[in-house]
């Protein structure tokens, strides 16, 4: 029996409900896709939680791949029987789902489709940050808080493959070896530490080209810091809690920064620069960059990893079998 899991009410895992789960008829420019593998991420946490709303019942997952088994009027680029993943749409927790043509990008013959699951969003993600955001080259000095998680770990080896100099912080020792694994140069352990005056002390009090912060929280105000002036921080998300208010003279002009906060779902928006994207994101993983999920759970159990993920008892990206 094919199954789905809707998000019945804003709150905790325990509103997901598994479902039967019809199929659907793919309409004009659409594909039918049969999962076998959908990611999990910090923005499902955060529209579980309504941070970012959604009409419910919601079914959410952002990220996925499987096997095309059926196509609607004018689809173009793709037939029944490709092996095809996706990313920045949300639909992924059930055993099918319909997604425009456009979406779906297309993986190599020999590559197991349900380890694609859960690269696309993360490695959309990575290469915007490395590449639109901010300019990573070698020499770039970067700091990358949460450098064991998911997006952390591939924020690391993407960078180092692009001969930057990586600055990581995790939450504990165990993470730290999970994140010099992944190439780190140096990491700092503990959420408490003057993470500033660490930093300035690795890089004769200047600080760091590019800070990358997905922790929100008080910590953004700490990451600027961080950063020398006329460079550039990214923030990404807020998995410690709502971000301390900020205001134009946080940035500069004493500091001088560059300050973004990036969207992966308005940057994949773009066909264009999705295509690009996803054709990035190949590339790497077959470089090696983008490592294999490091937690695997059935579909059905998508609560219990909704729980390890929030509660940070995880480490690299966490992959929903289906």
């Amino acid at each position: 029996m094919d199954i789905k899991v809707e998000l019945q009410a804003i709150g905790g895992p325990e509103n997901f409900v598994v479902r039967e789960q019809m199929v659907e008829e793919p309409g004009k420019g659409e594909i039918r896709l049969r999962h076998d593998g959908v990611g999990l991420n910090f923005i499902d946490i955060y529209q579980r939680i309504g941070l970012y709303l959604m009409p419910l019942p919601a079914i959410l997952g952002v990220e996925g791949s499987g096997v095309v088994e059926a196509i609607g009027p004018d689809v173009e680029g793709v037939k029944v029987g490709d092996k095809v993943a996706y990313g920045a749409i949300p639909g992924g927790y059930a055993a099918t789902r319909l997604l425009p043509d456009w979406r779906a990008i297309k993986l190599p013959a020999d590559m197991e489709t349900q380890k694609a699951g859960n690269i696309m969003l993360r490695g959309m993600t990575a290469y915007m940050l490395l590449t639109q955001t901010y300019q990573v080259k070698a020499g770039t000095s970067l700091l990358v808080h949460a450098a064991a998680g998911g997006l952390g770990s591939i924020l690391t080896r993407w960078a180092k493959d692009l001969g930057a100099k990586v600055i990581g912080t995790v939450g504990s020792d165990q993470k730290a070896e999970e994140a010099y694994a992944h190439g780190a140069d140096h990491i700092f352990v503990g959420r408490d530490l003057d993470i500033a005056s660490q930093v300035k002390d690795l890089t004769d009090g200047v600080g760091v080209d590019y800070a990358i912060d997905g922790i929100g929280g008080t910590t953004l105000l700490k990451t600027f810091d961080c950063v020398r002036r006329m460079g550039t921080v990214a923030s990404i998300g807020q998995a410690a809690g709502p971000i301390s208010p900020i205001t134009v003279d946080d940035i500069g002009p004493v500091r001088s920064l560059s300050f973004a906060r990036p969207s992966v779902m308005a940057f994949a928006a773009q066909p264009s620069l999705y295509r690009e994207a996803g054709e990035a994101v190949l590339k790497a993983y077959n470089r090696g960059i983008l490592p294999d999920a490091k937690q695997v759970f059935p579909l059905h159990d998508v609560a219990k990893a909704h729980e390890k993920l929030e509660g940070g008892k995880t480490t690299g990206s966490v992959l929903l079998r289906v």
